[in-house]
């Protein structure tokens, strides 16, 4: 039984809205019998359901969850007595398609025993093994045995394995299409399938004890904290009847002043920090017949967290719109537009730490992807107006106000508040930094971070020190040598991309949605402005026109091709080669004649096998033990830069450029997925072919620590496969399936095409 590239049982076709690839119509399987399920389904319905092997012999998981040993031997032998009618019938069935007769935690041991040699819970290119395990059939009744082989099908076979135990299934019959399975249409299915399942989250009574708990909670007391907004009472009284009648969990529940949030406070709720208050619905509980509130669900990056993000959460919601998760991204930019009603920002996340820090805005172009969704639907203009309305009072109150506008360039930069040192780091995180400063006061280092973080000792520099970091994780790009000691001077290409693509997404959608004013409600409105005035598209075109005149003043070099960072403080380019020049094609602040330039002169530059590098080799320098290397750097790619770039290229019509960038990705995250045990991480090396998700830079890698099977993947990252399968066409889609790198894919087409014209 092959387990290379290409044999799978079907080729591909095409990719769905959910991006589960289709058969082609050649070798589609044949129609399954009325009791039989799809072999594909979701893992909940494919092991979930209880059923009686004795009344229905056909149906495919012969076991009930929870046996006990001899209930379990019992069955076992009811499986090996089907008469000789039931078992022609079962095996009819797998002359279709071959189904294994599998005792779970045996055949589990034997697996790991024999194949996972480096004991890590994962079946991968590494294990030396001796890649082949012998599993009964059905049609047998478990006696005729055959041979999985190949470390892609045993390793589809340990996570198939880890998933029947989770639901308590002891024997099961495996359809072979589970383990053999076209690799992209199983990246896309479990993506579609489990990955955005396992990253939803809530806030609300049935979690709360859970999510408001913070691992980086560094008090000597931590315990389940959550801070309400003044204009929340009814969330206020939902949490505090909660905290009265589950005293046990130790919710402490607290309002934010009424006063603007500043530095010292947000320093001062270190002491007891806590979550922030997120949206939340009316709904009728079934049981009760009464009114209550629910948390609004929302997806997170990756497994370990609880809070709703910032930008993570718009280049989720793309992922989510291919998958026709659209109620979900709705709800997120929901969760954004009571974020800006209540506390004026949409956050790094919802922590109270971050009460000062926002990240880059995307929520005008959020919100119009998931309006072409809805619009037929009777409130989706009350939805997009709101959010609109929200958008625009962050761009007055956030990036066009003080300390983030820079008023001599007209440009935006990454500034939030902050005293002191971040709490939400690692004690250890700043020690190199504090230590000097700590000697210099005869301070051990925790002594002089309290004294200093609480003003007691005054150090202008280690102040601009923190000013820099705190904005660098504002970016989103925490860490870079772009960005260090110099972030919060910065007039970012990234963020004036951002915001130019708000002064036009808000200019065309009131001149077409909304007649040409919009009405501004009280509560989108900042203190300096009067509610009901009414936003005019000519005053968000004239700021767009303004903006592109900026960053070509200050941000275009010509020689080079590409945009760069403005210092502000310099008043000077900064020499930085980063990925995100691209983004001024995604915003449109380009003009085709400027990203014609970028396509020759810059693309070559960030272009690898992998994809696109977050910057150059060159800009980012030596890197070695006393300058080690930062995880936004070169050699490094990560799912924000690919799907902003391949929008940007296709806006200005580089078809070609933007599916050969995204076929280059999909096969890098295809093949670490093949080799690596399912493995989806949260960024990749794009210059390694052979193991791109080991990335050791930092925080090392979000995404590779699981057992068995992965559960999550990563949000941006799952969304960047799904959403880069709607980009690269059909025939690419084969040869991803079968692991084509892009040299041979290009060469065979090439070739291919000059045989068409030598017979023309």
């Amino acid at each position: 039984m092959s387990s290379q590239p290409g044999h799978y049982g079907t080729a591909l076709k095409s990719a769905d809205r959910t991006g589960r690839v289709e058969p082609t119509k050649a070798t589609k399987p044949a129609r399954r019998h009325s009791g039989d399920m799809d072999p594909l389904s979701r893992a909940q319905e494919y092991y979930g359901i209880d059923r009686d092997p004795m009344r229905n012999p056909k149906l495919r998981t012969y076991t009930s969850r929870n046996r006990s040993t001899h209930e379990g031997l019992n069955f076992i032998e009811a499986v090996l007595s089907l008469t000789r009618g039931e078992l022609a019938k079962v095996h009819e069935s797998t002359l279709r398609a071959r189904k294994f007769l599998i005792p779970v935690e045996q055949t589990l041991k034997e697996l790991l025993s024999r194949e996972d040699t480096d004991s890590n819970w994962q079946i991968t290119v590494d294990d030396i093994g001796p890649k082949v395990l012998s599993v009964g059939t059905l049609g047998s009744r478990g006696l005729k045995k055959v041979d999985i082989r190949g470390t892609y099908m045993l390793s589809n076979l340990l996570q198939e394995l880890t998933l029947a135990r989770s639901f308590g299934r002891e024997m099961i019959v495996l359809d072979e299409a589970r383990l053999n399975e076209n690799p992209v249409s199983r990246l896309s299915r479990v993506i579609s399938t489990a990955f955005w399942d396992n990253l939803t989250r809530r806030i609300d009574a049935s979690n709360i004890e859970k999510v408001a708990l913070d691992a980086k909670d560094w008090t000597s007391d931590p315990r389940p904290r959550i801070y309400i907004p003044r204009g929340c009472p009814e969330q206020y009284e939902y949490y505090s009847r909660l905290a009265r009648k589950r005293p046990e969990i130790r919710l402490d529940v607290r309002w934010l002043p009424k006063e603007k949030i500043t530095g010292e406070y947000v320093r001062d709720l270190n002491v007891a920090p806590g979550l922030l208050a997120v949206a939340m619905e009316e709904y009728v509980d079934e049981k009760t017949g009464n009114k209550d509130l629910r948390g609004l669900p929302f997806v997170v990056p990756g497994g370990r967290f609880n809070e709703l993000y910032g930008w993570d959460s718009y280049m989720e919601s793309i992922g989510l719109i291919v998958n026709g998760r659209v109620k979900l991204a709705m709800s997120m930019v929901r969760h954004f537009t009571f974020c800006i009603q209540h506390y004026g920002k949409i956050f790094n996340a919802n922590r109270t730490y971050y009460l000062g820090r926002s990240q880059p805005p995307f929520l005008t172009d959020m919100a119009l992807r998931v309006y072409e969704e809805i619009k037929e639907e009777p409130d989706a203009l009350v939805f997009l107006r709101r959010a609109f309305q929200a958008a625009i009072k962050e761009y007055y109150g956030v990036w066009m106000a003080d300390p983030r506008l820079d008023h001599a360039s007209g440009l935006s930069r990454y500034r939030p508040l902050g005293v002191g040192v971040p709490p939400e780091t690692e004690a250890s995180h700043f020690t190199h930094i504090l230590r000097p400063y700590a000697q210099k006061h005869n301070m051990t280092n925790e002594q002089f971070n309290e004294a200093y973080t609480w003003g007691r000792i005054k150090e202008p520099e280690l102040d601009e020190y923190f000013l820099h970091d705190r904005a660098v994780r504002e970016s989103g790009h925490d860490t870079s040598y772009r960005l260090e000691n110099v972030a919060a001077d910065l007039a970012t290409i990234d963020l004036n991309s951002c915001l130019y693509k708000y002064e036009t997404d808000i200019c065309r959608v009131v001149r077409t949605l909304f007649n040409d004013s919009l009405e501004m409600s009280a509560e989108f409105c900042t203190d300096d402005m009067e509610p009901g005035y009414r936003e005019v598209s000519a005053t968000w075109g004239r700021r767009a026109k303004r903006r592109r005149a900026l960053m070509e003043k200050y941000m275009w070099n010509q020689e080079k091709g590409m945009f760069f960072d403005y210092n502000t403080k310099k008043r000077q380019q900064s020499t930085y080669e980063t990925a995100t020049t691209f983004w001024a094609m995604w915003s449109g602040v380009a003009t085709p004649q400027k990203a014609a330039i970028m396509m020759q002169r810059a693309l070559p530059k960030f272009e690898e096998i992998g994809g696109l590098a977050s910057g150059t080799e060159e800009s980012r320098g030596q890197v070695g033990l006393n300058r080690p290397n930062r995880q936004w750097d070169y050699p490094f790619g990560w799912a924000p830069q690919q799907i902003l770039a391949w929008g940007g290229f296709l806006r200005y019509g580089y078809q070609d450029d933007a599916e050969r960038l995204a076929y280059k990705w999909i096969y890098m995250c295809t093949k670490a997925f093949y080799d690596f045990s399912g493995v989806v991480v949260e960024k990749y090396n794009v210059t390694e072919p052979i193991d791109p998700h080991r990335v050791t830079a930092e925080y090392g890698n979000q995404g590779s620590d699981f057992k068995g099977v992965a559960k999550e993947g990563f949000g941006w990252v799952n969304a960047s496969y799904v959403y880069g399968l709607t980009i690269v066409n059909t025939h690419m889609k084969r040869a991803l399936g079968a692991l084509t790198p892009w040299e041979t894919f290009h060469r065979m087409t090439e070739q291919g095409l000059a045989v068409v014209l030598d017979r023309l």
